[in-house]
């Protein structure tokens, strides 16, 4: 039997985009079709925010530095790439963390699970709360669940359960640094779900923590380990990606501008317009840039508010190399937090040569600062030498480090975090309900719609290629009848 040609674009070349490459020709190639796809992406280069840069013996990541073992999916796609046996795991020797409290790093106490205590000996003995900021947090015991259906702000969650100390002190840095986000906007069930889920459950959320967790560690077949990555850096895993899709269409430098639909049912059902002019038949279309460039291309095709209401923060990174015998402090962690209430504008620090045994000299220091959150992005862009210069100030005020550094590689990561407001979930779910019906065939996925993590986008690009498959078959077999 012939096999159906399948024409599929993809908007962005970022790591979702290239998963979804990946998955859509494997699944529509398993299904029998012959697919044939198009990725474009504006940027010069592929892989998004994703980039790894090898100098002088270092291991630098200039975007995403690691990802949650917990979450498979970039693991499964690894070891369909065969490169697994690439992934590295934290130093075991580097579990502790620090939070800054008035000027002074605290260790973060023993049995926090998502910034939530587990352990009630290790959190009361903690300096980072005071007596009556940990009494509050006691009360949670007795405090009963919220009754009103629907989303809430997880800063409001949190200080509802555990009083505003908590929130501030602890949960606010740990969790917010995750999205670079205030708390007090940020959705709930958008990010921390299975919060909502243990207070229903459990009346307590403490509770509810220490009896239902999860293990946060994952055995890989290297050591037990909460984050990984990939020995020579995380764009391991696109350059194998780009290898494996050799027979795509992978096309950079060039940006879509519309999307129109056909009118015979013997031709594809879209055109896909580029800024070169030249027009792309397609079946289907995957959307995975951010939601601000997702937006224009959908207006005139469906209520894009849904898209317009996520709005994205700028950071940067700023990464120090130093030699190890000019830094007096010995690094007995992975790296330290900065609550907002600080006012610093590192927000957090982590020592990557002592987190990740591989990307450093062994007589060298690398470290990796983060500038930039909700309400403070003005910092991000100051000009590079006031960039270094407020970084090397909180450097040594908070960790007592005053050397110079060998060389220093900052990133801007420009509109690269995705704030989801209260609501999104349902909201995006309803924008989906509606492009089904109104673009059936047209997806729209990546980190600014079901979670901003490297395993989320490649989890996403999975689970909608395998949607699209199903569609396919569905609509073929409509067409038979």
């Amino acid at each position: 039997m012939e096999q159906k040609v399948r024409n599929i674009v993809i908007v962005g070349g970022g790591l979702t985009g290239l998963s979804t490459a990946f998955y859509a020709r494997k699944m529509y190639k398993e299904a029998g079709y012959t697919p044939r796809i198009t990725l474009v992406e504006k940027a010069p280069v592929l892989g998004g925010k994703i980039e790894t840069l090898h100098k002088d013996g270092f291991v630098i990541e200039k975007g995403p530095d690691s990802f949650l073992a917990r979450k498979t999916a970039m693991i499964d796609l690894a070891k369909e790439l065969e490169l697994d046996h690439e992934l590295v795991s934290t130093n075991p020797e580097a579990k502790k963390t620090y939070i800054l409290h008035e000027g002074q790093l605290h260790p973060m106490p023993p049995g926090l699970v998502l910034g939530i205590p587990t352990e009630l000996k290790p959190f009361l003995r903690s300096g980072l709360i005071s007596l009556g900021g940990k009494m509050r947090a006691m009360m949670d015991f007795v405090i009963p669940p919220r009754r009103e259906p629907g989303d809430e702000a997880l800063g409001d969650f949190i200080e509802r359960r555990l009083g505003k100390e908590v929130l501030e002190n602890v949960t606010e840095p740990l969790l917010a640094g995750i999205y670079a986000a205030n708390m007090k906007t940020l959705s709930l069930q958008a990010t921390f779900p299975q919060f909502a889920e243990v207070e229903q459950q459990y009346g307590s959320l403490i509770h509810g923590m220490r009896t239902g967790r999860k293990p946060t560690e994952t055995h890989t077949g290297t050591k037990k380990s909460a984050f990984l990555t990939f020995r020579q850096g995380l764009q391991s895993l696109v350059h194998a990606l780009l290898n494996d899709l050799y027979d795509c269409d992978l096309r950079t430098g060039i940006a879509v501008t519309q999307f129109t639909k056909t009118a015979g049912r013997e031709e594809s059902p879209y055109r896909v317009m580029l800024d070169n002019g030249e027009t792309l038949e397609a079946d289907d279309i995957f959307i995975t840039t951010p939601n601000f460039a997702a937006a224009p291309l959908l207006r005139e095709h469906i209520n894009v508010a849904a898209l317009e209401a996520v709005k994205y923060v700028s950071v940067a990174n700023v990464v120090m190399a130093f030699d190890k015998t000019d830094i007096e402090n010995v690094f007995d962690g992975s790296g330290f937090l900065v609550p907002r209430k600080e006012g610093r504008s590192v927000t957090a620090c982590t020592w990557t040569s002592a987190k990740w045994l591989h990307t450093s000299p062994d007589d060298k220091v690398l470290l990796r600062c983060y500038v930039g959150r909700a309400g403070a992005e003005e910092t991000v862009e100051l000009p590079d030498n006031e960039l270094i210069a407020v970084v090397r100030k909180d450097l040594k005020e908070m960790m007592g480090v005053t050397a110079t550094p060998l060389f220093t590689e900052i990133t801007r990561l420009r509109n690269s975090m995705p704030q989801y407001p209260v609501g999104h979930p349902q909201a995006i779910a309803d924008l989906r309900e509606e492009l089904r019906s109104a673009m059936p065939g047209v997806y729209v996925l990546g980190a600014g719609y079901d979670a901003i993590g490297l395993p989320d986008c490649i989890r996403q690009a999975k689970e909608w290629a395998s949607n699209a498959v199903q569609a396919a078959q569905q609509e073929a077999v409509k067409v038979q009848v």
